[in-house]
């Protein structure tokens, strides 16, 4: 099965500004351009293949069609198991929570939510927020949400461009606005909102909270922040190599090329290659691909050897 790119659903949630489109080349009549799912089999935003002998089908139909482009790594999963997105927020989202795998199963039927932001871009006095600043109660919680409390409350995190940030289901978290990031997570859309800012959505009706089982399921704690200096990298004549963090669900690494590079695609999982910056020549299996920022290539499982040829920077994805 021959690699193809994705073409991304994009999200025009409220918080969303319009540097997708200005400086990602996504293309979109929405706006603002809050989201680009760049690889996603969720049917609230699927991507759909760009060229080849899939060209017009859901990345979920291709799935469905053949399990085994996920590798054999994907077998434990019931569904597809990740989602991949480029997300800009100009202004802050609200602080929210997921839900682990059992939790969600149980009350939303899908599965729950652990994710990890990869910061490309971000304002020099930017931060996010993740979870809190000490020790707090079922009840604390629970009553800072109904008001501004809550910002006494968080815990919060200067960014910086090229910072990862784990957040495991559970964690209490909010992006803040002038940041560009992209995120990997479970493939799953179930977000439990507990504080909005007081903001009205696109109805002019204030958004709606889920405190009571946002409280179910938070850690009502401080969180652990991932020291940079723990990366393992790998340096190559013409590239380099970082593993950002790995867990049971993926692995992210950040990928730099200046020149020429070989990668492998084995049969334990997919590639995905998300260009962050630059551009480059991608080629697999006799076929070529162009690839700029923005753009997002699917590599199936088993497909060997890849080569990439260019100066670029690549996010890239295993199961």
């Amino acid at each position: 099965m021959e690699m193809f790119k994705l073409t991304p659903f994009v999200a025009d949630y409220i918080w969303g500004g319009t540097r997708l489109i200005d400086e990602y080349g996504i293309k979109t009549d929405k706006n603002p351009a809050a989201e680009a799912w760049v690889l996603s089999c969720h049917p609230a935003g699927p991507s759909v293949a760009a060229d080849g002998e899939f060209k017009g089908k859901t990345l979920e139909q291709i799935y469905e069609a053949d399990k085994s482009i996920c590798g054999t790594h994907g077998e434990k999963f019931e569904f597809f198991p990740i989602l991949i997105k480029l997300i800009d927020a100009k202004n802050n989202l609200s602080i929210q929570v997921h839900p682990d795998n059992e939790y969600a199963m149980r009350v939303e039927g899908e599965y729950g939510k652990t994710e990890a932001w990869y910061i490309l871009d971000c304002d020099d006095d930017a931060e996010l927020i993740l979870g809190f600043n000490r020790n707090v109660s079922v009840e604390e919680f629970k009553e800072a949400a109904q008001s501004e409390k809550m910002l006494d409350i968080v815990n919060k995190v200067k960014v910086h461009k090229g910072d990862l940030f784990f957040i495991e289901a559970g964690t209490m978290h909010a992006i803040c606005k002038g940041i560009m990031l992209a995120e990997v997570q479970q493939n799953s859309n179930t977000t439990y909102r507990i504080y909005d800012y007081g903001r009205l959505g696109a109805d002019g009706k204030p958004r709606p909270l889920h405190v009571e089982k946002a409280a179910d399921v938070t850690k009502l704690c401080p969180p652990v922040i991932p020291d940079a200096a723990d990366r393992k990298t790998e340096r190559f004549e013409n590239a380099e190599r970082a593993e950002l963090t790995s867990c049971d669900l993926f692995t992210m690494f950040s990928l730099s090329v200046n020149g020429k590079y070989s990668g492998l695609c084995d049969e334990t999982s997919f590639v995905s290659l998300l260009c962050t910056d630059g551009s480059a020549k991608v080629t697999c299996g006799g076929k070529e691909l162009e690839f700029k920022k923005g753009e997002s290539i699917f590599i199936p499982a088993g497909s060997g050897e890849f080569i990439i040829e260019g100066n670029i920077k690549i996010l890239e994805t295993r199961i």
